[in-house]
């Protein structure tokens, strides 16, 4: 199951990134994840809410660029072998990964990553089928 991320273009200048984790967080929206790359004038922060339609207008009535993107959140075992393991099943079946990034969440021995694919639906099968657990929207808001 595929969730919501928004991906932030933010300018690479002092104090902008976190004018707009606060906008986030001054809105009463969780953040759950996020990972933030960047050039030398903008920096492109993609990030997991709990509530990605409020943030989507909260950011965008301040001015901001932002983009819904389709990406699969993925629990893993934590331990040694494991991304390596997902990310063998997604090659073996040929989906090409764009970009990953990981998140800690409270659970049960498990890590978390981030997946953005070129074909969500084929890589959530590819993942089910080798026995690896695709997370619910649910389990990572909780």
């Amino acid at each position: 199951m595929s969730i919501d991320q928004l991906s932030v273009f933010v300018e690479n200048k002092p104090g902008r990134l976190v004018d707009v984790i606060e906008a986030i967080g001054a809105a009463g929206i969780d953040l759950r994840a996020l990972s933030i790359a960047d050039t030398a004038d903008f920096g492109v922060l993609r990030v997991i809410v709990d509530r990605p339609a409020d943030a989507l207008k909260t950011l965008t009535d301040l001015g901001y660029a932002v983009r819904i993107t389709q990406v699969l959140p993925v629990a893993i075992a934590d331990e040694p072998g494991s991304l390596g393991k997902t990310l063998r099943t997604l090659a073996g079946g040929g989906v090409n990964v764009e970009y990953t990034y990981a998140f800690v969440a409270h659970g049960e021995n498990r890590a978390y990553v981030i997946l953005r694919v070129e074909d969500n639906e084929i890589a959530e099968h590819l993942l089910r089928a080798a026995g690896i657990t695709v997370a619910s929207q649910n389990e990572l808001y909780k």
